[in-house]
């Protein structure tokens, strides 16, 4: 067989456009984005040198900031974020703690499989987008880095899009492919080989997760606010839940009587159904309750040997503690404060407030014991457990000076729950019952959060990831330049030629391996658009040497693959994690390299044995 494609200028121009892509991504010389945008506009120039004529088109260079798969992410960034604004998220995340600890072999497995099994029945993207906020609350409360949380549930998220064939949009589109008089696959055809790789993934990182995931977060390093209080003031401080039994002595008595001599604050309580953070010192212990003490640790153990109470990892108070709602803050008595003389206890600084002050700085000393009854002076500093709205307030209150700026000033709005709701699952409907386009689907949900009031216009902009649309925009011309200028199919045709008599299992491979290789530089649908016949007549061709090759599994080998998409952040949802993970390419070529050869593998093995 002869090659039907020859080299042509334009296809040597492209092939050195991605060879030079690839070097931009892998050195890390400019920002990512920068570097995507640098092709995008290397690509125009280009277009306009004689012979490089249909290189690129002037008119449609920048349709990829108006493309269907850029107009979703931000949608979908946006309804994220109003159904984490309602605190939804938090409670999901509340509860994936609940069934999985705070340790990571754990917390992987609960978040990338629920991620995985969403995307089975939503575009992977928006499962992702939904759960990074999810991922964002259980990093700051186990106290696990984003980097090590994000990275397992992106990928299984487009893991999970090969479980159901409305999971990704090459599944979708290749009954449409297939010859005329070719059986169709059913909904849950590729469940198996789904399920496979979707276990596989999260195998892979459970067990080798220390090993290719980095140590990083999007924020940048910074010291933690327990060391800074550890250094400046000695405040080695821990946080545990006790329950207070229905016979327990404890029970009848007020906050002031548990905290008496014990070294320990009550910072929150929960009973009769009523939550209250910075408990007034007055407040009658009820049996039952749940009670959240802050200490230093050996006074904690002191606490739990004296009192008969049984120390335990937050669980009830878990959410109210969470650090995005409260934590400790320094506030300054200043010169004209009204509270100068008084004590904390005159002041009932709980209960006026929400202050429970743990410690006062005055002229170089910290004062941790018999500080209730201590009059204020100018200048004292206390360092005290706060919710984070409460000291928001108190920023307003002359009578304090507040020190800490680097708080979440989040505030949560959980009245508009049933509209985030009702506008997440109208744009889910639309997804799964209409042939409206993704894009269109997603902005009437995320046009409806804000409308509804659940998000203002302002804060639907601050939700988007721009780094992420313009890195993604950007590349799509690139990708059109590889399939509209022939490279794509010249790639594809030579390689297969240049194999030779092989065997029909090889010939699948090497389908599987084309398929990967495109996807990483251009969408997946188009890959799956270009393959997929392809696939098709190479088997065609097999059987007519006699071959038992069924083009029908080639062609879903080849839209299988489209979705192993993990050694560099091309892929729609490795793009969206990149900035709150904090990755850098080389942290993609790390972890997806194992990822890739592992899913071509079990692809593979699973095809073969399925069909």
């Amino acid at each position: 067989m002869e090659p039907t494609l020859t080299l042509t200028p334009p296809m040597v121009a492209v092939l050195l456009l991605l060879g030079f892509t690839i070097y931009l991504f892998v050195s890390e010389i400019v920002r990512i984005d920068v570097a995507a945008i640098s092709i995008m506009v290397l690509l125009g120039l280009l277009g306009m040198v004689p012979g490089l004529d249909g290189l690129s088109d002037p008119q449609t260079l920048f349709d990829g900031f108006a493309s269907n798969a850029v107009i979703s992410i931000i949608a979908v960034m946006i309804i994220g974020a109003g159904l984490d604004k309602t605190g939804i998220m938090s409670r999901l995340a509340n509860v994936i703690m609940r069934v999985g600890g705070t340790t990571e072999p754990r917390i992987i497995p609960l978040v990338s499989g629920t991620a995985g099994v969403i995307s089975s029945f939503m575009q992977n993207v928006g499962a992702a987008a939904l759960y990074i906020p999810v991922v964002s609350r259980i990093s700051g409360r186990a106290g696990l880095p984003m980097s090590r949380l994000l990275m397992p549930m992106g990928f299984c998220a487009i893991l999970g899009g090969t479980l159901t064939m409305v999971g990704s949009s090459p599944l979708i589109l290749l009954n449409d492919l297939l010859p005329d008089g070719m059986e169709p696959f059913g909904l849950f055809d590729v469940t198996p080989v789904g399920l496979a790789l979707l276990a596989t993934g999260i195998l892979y990182f459970v067990l080798f997760g220390r090993l290719v995931l980095p140590l990083t977060n999007g924020k940048g390093s910074s010291e933690s606010v327990i060391g800074y209080y550890q250094r400046v003031y000695g405040l080695n401080l821990m946080i545990r839940e006790v329950r207070v039994d229905e016979d327990h002595p404890i029970a009848g008595q007020t906050i002031a009587d548990l905290e008496r001599g014990s070294g320990v604050v009550a910072v929150a309580t929960f009973m009769n159904s009523e939550l209250r953070v910075g408990p007034w010192l007055g407040l009658t212990i009820e049996p039952g309750a749940r009670i959240a003490l802050l200490g230093h640790a050996e006074e904690l153990h002191s606490f739990e040997q004296r009192a008969g109470l049984t120390l335990m990892e937050l669980d009830v108070l878990a959410d109210a503690l969470a650090p995005e709602r409260s934590g400790i803050a320094e506030v300054v008595i200043p010169p004209r404060s009204g509270l100068i003389g008084k004590s904390v206890r005159d002041i009932a600084m709980r209960k006026t407030y929400g202050l429970s002050v743990l410690c006062i700085h005055r002229s170089g000393e910290t004062l941790q014991t018999e500080i209730r009854d201590l009059p204020l002076a100018a200048g004292d500093v206390l360092v005290c457990h706060i919710r984070w709205d409460s000291l928001l307030r108190l920023e307003q209150d002359r009578d304090f000076v507040v020190m800490t700026t680097d708080y979440p000033r989040e505030e949560l709005r959980p009245k508009k729950v049933p509209s985030a709701l009702l506008f997440f699952f109208i744009a889910l409907g639309l997804i799964l019952f209409t042939d409206l386009r993704l894009s269109v689907a997603l902005l009437t949900g995320a046009l409806g959060m804000i409308l509804s009031g659940v998000l203002s216009i302002d804060e639907a902009y601050e939700a988007v990831s721009w780094k992420t649309v313009f890195l993604l925009a950007s590349l799509i011309p690139l990708g059109a330049a590889v399939e509209n200028t022939g490279t794509a199919a010249w790639i594809a045709q030579t390689t297969l030629i240049n194999l030779g008599d092989v065997s029909p299992w090889v010939l699948q491979a090497v389908i599987a391996v084309l398929a990967t290789f495109f996807t990483l530089v251009m969408s997946n649908v188009g890959a799956t658009v270009l393959l997929v016949p392809l696939a098709v007549n190479i088997a065609v061709a097999a059987q007519s040497v006699g071959m038992e090759a069924d083009p029908r599994i080639f062609a879903l080998t080849a839209a299988i693959a489209t979705s192993n998409s993990f050694l560099i952040p091309t892929h729609q949802v490795n793009a969206l994690i990149m900035g709150p993970g904090g990755y850098r390419v080389l942290d993609y070529m790390k972890a997806g390299g194992g990822m890739t050869i592992l899913f071509l593998i079990v692809s593979m093995v699973m095809l073969n044995i399925v069909y």
